[in-house]
């Protein structure tokens, strides 16, 4: 089993595809009657898109599942985070007919890519069930990591329209979405996957959600998320109050946020990511070696670490594939 995952890791596909082989896998030697599989922010932990198919659970139901997900303290992909366990069993999902649920969290030194529930409707997981999971988690987490990092490319520039507003009530029911909200979600969106165009209004009700366990005391990270769209577009997703509802922006990522996703999805180290950021900013060896009080030497030494790692032949190259732009 962990072989094929291991294959299925390194064979370039895209989240979601990978996300849908390995859980056909997975169905084999430890079956589950619904699943919740949501990739997360690297530093908010906040969900973003999720893959999901969870029975007699409707569409309208969703916002109260997202709601519950986030207010059940202990068994939170957080939690096992803090806990330092990448596996556990959950309770408390009774009012939607599940039996039992194993939980698993992806996560490595560069970031939080995903959590997956596993839903049983009847008998519970077995501990050797739970250990195989775990088994799978490393190569899970290093897979999703790097499907996140090619999802770097050019793609068709299309003109900002500022931010769009979506207000959530307590419930995370939809109460209003801006003419620009109403506009976002059709232009960032592939118009032929009805599942991605899903991914916009999940992500909403995460960043609500994760706004409401940060006012009860209970927070999985700050009320923002990036999500990936399409075509190396990126856009951040953030949470306010508005009196007794919640405001959920959603516009472009800037150049820092995009950097920020690039350098931890690539692997990059924290003096690695430092010198993409100055590089980012026009400056040069000399520079660089300036302001990082390196030597210039050992400057052209972490960009040549940085331009491997990213895959990237020069400095032009890749600081293009950071905008998005080539």
């Amino acid at each position: 089993m962990l072989d094929r995952v291991e294959r299925l890791c390194s064979s370039g596909l895209d989240a979601k595809a990978l996300r849908e082989q390995v859980l056909a896998e997975l169905r084999r030697v430890v079956p589950f009657d619904g699943h919740v599989w949501v990739l997360t922010d690297p530093v908010s932990r906040v969900g973003t898109a999720p893959l999901a198919d969870v029975p007699g659970v409707s569409w309208d139901q969703l916002p109260r599942l997202v709601r519950s997900r986030y207010l059940s303290r202990g068994t939170r992909w957080t939690d096992l985070i803090e806990a330092g366990v990448s596996v556990r069993r959950a309770a408390g999902f009774e009012q939607f007919g599940v039996t039992d649920v194993l939980t698993a969290v992806c996560r490595d030194r560069f970031g939080c890519w995903a959590w997956l529930d596993l839903w049983r409707l009847t008998q519970p997981f077995t501990r050797a069930e739970q250990d195989l999971v775990a088994s799978l988690v490393p190569a899970l987490t290093a897979g999703l990591r790097q499907a996140q990092a090619r999802t770097f490319v050019a793609g068709p520039r299309v003109a900002p329209t500022g931010p769009a507003i979506v207000l959530l009530s307590p419930e995370l029911d939809v109460q209003l979405r801006t003419s620009a909200a109403r506009e976002a979600l059709h232009r960032l969106n592939p118009p032929d996957d009805p599942v991605v165009m899903l991914a916009i209004p999940a992500a909403a009700y995460n960043v609500a959600a994760a706004l409401i366990a940060e006012e009860q005391g209970m927070p999985v990270g700050p009320a923002w998320s990036r999500v990936h769209l399409a075509d190396g577009r990126w856009v951040t997703l953030r949470a306010a109050r508005a009196g007794e509802e919640i405001a959920v922006s959603i516009e472009d990522s800037t150049p820092a946020e995009r950097l920020e996703v690039f350098g931890l999805a690539h692997a990059l180290s924290p003096r690695e990511r430092e010198v993409l950021a100055e590089l980012a900013t026009g400056a040069d060896s000399r520079r660089l070696a300036e302001r990082l009080v390196l030597s210039e030497h050992t400057v052209n030494d972490h960009v040549k670490a940085v331009l491997a790692k990213t895959h990237a032949g020069t400095r032009a190259a890749l600081l293009a594939r950071v905008a998005g732009t080539g």
